[in-house]
């Protein structure tokens, strides 16, 4: 006798089922679904889902912040290198 949700397999809620085989957050997807078809699993795929070049766009926008803030960092070093130098 399985006493968890069927979807997510009582990931999502920890609650013991006795009578309905999805969890609240479950049932509540499924009525999505049931109102606007489609359109759950596309918003879904569109926002949690990437394609392998969205990834790669993710990957080298990150990297550019990190050398972008690593710039930054050596600029404000040698500005107060300067600025000790000065004094």
């Amino acid at each position: 006798m399985n006493f968890s949700c069927v979807l997510c397999e009582g990931k999502l809620n920890n609650e013991y089922l006795f009578v309905n085989k999805f969890c609240s957050s479950c049932r509540k997807i499924k009525w999505y679904i049931s109102l606007y078809q489609h359109r759950p699993i596309e918003i879904l795929d569109e926002v949690l889902s990437r394609t392998e070049e969205k990834q790669d766009n993710k990957v080298k926008a990150e990297i550019n912040k990190e050398i972008e803030g690593k710039k930054y960092n050596l600029r404000k070093a040698k500005q107060i290198k300067r600025g000790a130098e000065e004094m």
